[in-house]
């Protein structure tokens, strides 16, 4: 029998547009020998399949089904593409709990404490591994600039506690600057992360667990050609370059996929995770994990995936066929 997969995107935060893009993708991508694939779009309080002739039915949110031509479709399995709240900050996972339904991703509980920028770090300094200095601001809390820069120096990245693809997102070169950056953070979150600055090289590092089996992706350097990695070097062609695998030594490609493998554990994550790290000349800086990472065929996973000889097809198969294994 085949199972149906409902491919769910969309979301509420900044990444609306990229979660659909990569919600489109997987969708193409998944084996129709093998899988019933639908797209499932949430946005707030809408969540609506769309057909393939172009018209969308609503989502019975009861029991997470559907009735399509008076037949109720239920889904074996979710494949969650939402980059952003609800789907990589654990709301829509702890609902899928609830159902008993599986689906790909973390658990609700590693999902909200990896999306919170703040408590994923206190977490991953537990296990020894370097990180920026950094504040966590409140909104409404009085600040002093000359004190935050004078604890962190300048400059500094200002960028909201749990957010994804640099939505909001601010390099702070000036102390004059501090406030206006902690206002755009404030737009997207109730609380910023202020973050001094490390000089040096971005590495990115897929993980999976597979059956019981760590798959670790090759390395991807990202070289982006504005000041940082922000949203219009992430998501426009030639802002920034990816280079897979990239060009490090093999002891610190060692590691920096031991790092990403012992996190991935530690963290509790499942699924399909992208680490990514400061690279200095003396050392490893953890910088933020993603537990829905970018899907699309130009996003880095599915190019590491690439590179090891694992096609997209193969590689959302493999996602569906975890989900469902992990769940009996």
């Amino acid at each position: 029998m085949k199972k149906n997969v409902a491919v769910v995107c969309g979301g509420d935060s900044g990444e609306f547009e990229i979660s659909l893009k990569s919600g489109k993708v997987v969708k193409t991508n998944l084996d129709p020998e093998k899988y019933n694939a639908y797209l499932v779009v949430i946005k707030g309080a809408a969540w609506r399949v769309l057909l393939d002739d172009g018209l969308s039915v609503p989502v019975d949110k009861n029991d997470f089904s559907v009735s399509i031509q008076g037949e109720k479709l239920t889904f074996d399995v979710v494949f969650n593409a939402i980059h952003g709240t609800p789907g990589e900050d654990g709301k829509l996972p702890g609902y899928l709990d609830m159902l008993g339904i599986p689906h790909t991703g973390s658990s609700h509980v590693v999902a909200a404490v990896t999306f919170n920028k703040h408590f994923c770090k206190q977490v991953v300094a537990s296990r020894g591994v370097s990180l920026a200095n950094a504040q966590l601001i409140r909104k409404g809390q009085l600040v002093s600039p000359e004190a935050v820069i004078a604890s962190l120096g300048l400059p500094v990245f200002v960028k909201p506690n749990s957010n994804g693809s640099s939505v909001g997102v601010s390099k702070v070169n000036e102390i004059n600057e501090l406030m206006p950056a902690l206002e755009k953070a404030f737009t997207e979150d109730t609380e910023a992360l202020v973050e001094s600055y490390i000089k040096g090289r971005e590495i990115g590092c897929g993980v999976f667990d597979f059956l019981g089996r760590k798959i670790v992706f090759p390395l991807t350097e990202i070289i982006s050609k504005k000041e940082f990695f922000d949203y219009e070097a992430k998501y426009s062609p030639g802002m920034s370059d990816e280079i897979t695998p990239a060009p490090v030594d093999e002891n610190t490609e060692i590691e920096i996929k031991a790092t990403a493998a012992d996190l991935y554990s530690h963290l509790g994550c499942k699924g399909i995770v992208r680490f990514d790290f400061i690279l200095t000349d003396n050392d490893i800086y953890f910088l933020e994990v993603n537990t829905i990472p970018g899907l699309s065929a130009a996003s880095i996973v599915p190019q590491q995936a690439k590179t090891m000889g694992i096609s997209l097809p193969e590689l959302f198969g493999m996602a569906v066929e975890n989900a469902l294994s992990v769940h009996h």
